[in-house]
């Protein structure tokens, strides 16, 4: 037991990071049903050119996502010079003898993989991602259980509900604020000020009016004709 701690201990945490793909291609080797998965939720990053390879031919739910004009399909196996030039690679055949083969590859060049086995092959370790509209949050056990970390992206969807709907207000109301003329350090204060107002409760409950009392009374006057229009289209954002 303490070997095992002490190996647990000494191991670096991972560094986390959001990875733009806009215009970027990537890699997906093996479009079973867990390659088919790493491919959905990668185009929903929207990269440029997505290459989509294995040996056999995809069953008739694949090509539902094939089809996508971002993804190419090739019935064939992974080559180095399938790697070069991509920003992830998602290496998730049947094989790990064949995943173990196209990580070294990444290696060789440079570029981020994730490797579905033997994960540590891989350089890329993909959180468990809880996400509500515009507003999303990673969590990452360090490999330690990935269950555990999904049972806790469906605790966290449920705690960002109420929270979605404040974030696209600020995220609408913190470029106009930053273009404010004026004192740039007034600016940042209005916007922490934003943050720590009683908004969130008041847009969960959907009461535009004590929301748009608030913000009249806080913020310059430059922005009044604009918090009407802002506060409806928060409140009628669904996605």
């Amino acid at each position: 037991m303490e070997n095992t701690f002490a190996t647990m201990e000494s191991h670096a945490p991972l560094y986390s990071l959001s990875l733009s793909l806009k215009n970027r291609h990537c890699l997906v080797v093996g479009i079973g049903e867990v390659g088919l998965r790493k491919l959905s939720r990668l185009l929903v990053s929207n990269p440029s050119f997505v290459l989509a390879l294995d040996t056999t031919a995809p069953s008739e739910k694949a090509w539902d996502i094939l089809e996508d004009d971002r993804v190419r399909f090739e019935c064939r196996t992974c080559s180095p010079e399938d790697v070069r030039g991509k920003i992830l690679v998602f290496a998730t055949t049947d094989s790990k003898a064949e995943n173990s083969r196209i990580a070294r590859f990444c290696q060789k060049a440079g570029v981020l993989c994730n490797c579905a086995g033997p994960p540590e092959r891989g350089n890329v370790f993909l959180p468990a991602v809880a996400r509500q509209g515009r507003l999303a949050i990673a969590l990452s056990t360090d490999g330690a259980s990935p269950a555990l970390a999904r049972r806790w992206r469906d605790e966290l969807e449920a705690w960002l509900i109420p929270r979605r709907r404040t974030a696209y207000l600020l995220g609408l109301l913190r470029p106009l604020i930053l273009d404010l003329p004026g004192d740039v350090e007034k600016n940042k204060k209005i916007l922490q000020k934003l943050a720590a107002s009683p908004l969130q409760q008041w847009l969960t409950d959907g009461d535009d009016v004590s929301c748009l009392a608030w913000l009249t009374a806080e913020l310059p006057v430059a922005l009044h004709a604009q918090l009407a229009p802002l506060l409806a289209e928060v409140l009628d954002d669904v996605t």
